[in-house]
């Protein structure tokens, strides 16, 4: 088993330890206090004025790449990201409608088109991204995803890539292939083949779902695009059906030109619904990244303590 389970009796049911073997991420899992009744329906906020990703200031107010233009693919506007936290960020609006109940798969499709376009060609780990609502970290409600290529690996994906690398010295196989032939059997199996979409076993958030690619590479993408974004699309649906509107999610790649058994793989939570409380600072960098954004430098904040004790 690539995974361990420790369970507690308590009061209300029975408390789960997880632990994932490969990388030593670990979670607890105690499924009563979904009795609590936290998540609320969404509630359904005016749509402000002054939007900057809305069709009538998208041109006029978002940055353009160097060549003087943005990537149009569809509905699909990209351009680069004005307040960026990587070496590389660029945003794609998905639809021309601020507020979206359901997405097609040609939205989807061209949202992600843009982003592999503006990705590809910069040098470093590149991941594309998606905060969607504002209790899902999105300070702009307006669908749209993020794309963001560094030199250096995020956290989670940092260790993976390093375990991974473990795995096959100590066994001789690929770590991800063996994670695939074994929940393609268990009980946490959704659907698909080429890309495997699972309940994972040690979840980082609420519900999450991995869609597990057979490729590694951002370049590769196009040949698995129409399936991933049907597989997305199910998933969505899935958490509709739950209750469930707000999420984060991500996908992973390797570097380029480099062969060392990782797989491409995305990441998706839940997140609670929207409410007049339900701004949240805490994003898919902070969730499925494992690296929080921080607005304060740490030495500003020693500075202005000083100043103000004087």
């Amino acid at each position: 088993m690539m995974f361990s389970i420790e369970e507690v009796k308590t009061p209300n049911g029975t408390l789960q330890y997880r632990k994932d073997h490969l990388t030593a991420f670990s979670c607890r899992i105690t499924s009563g206090r979904i009795k609590r009744g936290i998540d609320q329906p969404p509630l359904n906020t005016p749509i402000p004025a002054g939007c900057p990703f809305c069709p009538d200031l998208i041109e006029r107010v978002t940055p353009t790449f160097p060549n003087g233009k943005r990537i149009i693919h569809g509905e699909s506007v990209t351009f680069p990201n004005l307040f960026p936290f990587g070496e590389w960020h660029t945003v794609s609006t998905i639809t021309k409608q601020h507020r979206v109940d359901t997405f097609t798969i040609n939205q989807l499709i061209d949202a992600f088109m843009g982003q592999m376009e503006s990705l590809l060609g910069h040098e470093g780990y590149p991941s594309i991204n998606w905060n969607f609502l504002p209790s899902a970290g999105a300070s702009i409600a307006h669908p749209h995803l993020q794309g963001i290529v560094d030199r250096l690996a995020s956290m989670r994906i940092n260790q993976f890539i390093e375990a991974g690398e473990k795995y096959i010295r100590h066994r001789g196989v690929c770590y991800w292939d063996d994670f695939r032939a074994a929940e393609r059997c268990s009980e946490r199996y959704l659907f698909g083949d080429e890309i495997l979409w699972i309940a994972n076993p040690v979840p980082i958030g609420e519900r999450e779902v991995l869609g597990i690619f057979p490729i590694s590479m951002l370049s590769d993408l196009p040949d698995h695009l129409l399936e991933f974004c049907n597989g997305l699309l199910s998933i969505i649906e899935l958490y509709h059906s739950l209750g469930t509107y707000a999420f984060n999610m991500s996908i992973f790649f390797d570097k380029c030109g480099l062969n060392r058994g990782f797989r491409a793989f995305c990441s998706i939570i839940a997140r609670i619904n929207p409410n007049t409380l339900s701004l949240s600072d805490s994003s898919f960098m902070e969730r499925l990244h494992f690296e929080p954004v921080i607005l304060t430098s740490p030495e500003d904040l020693g500075r202005y303590y000083r100043k103000e004790k004087g």
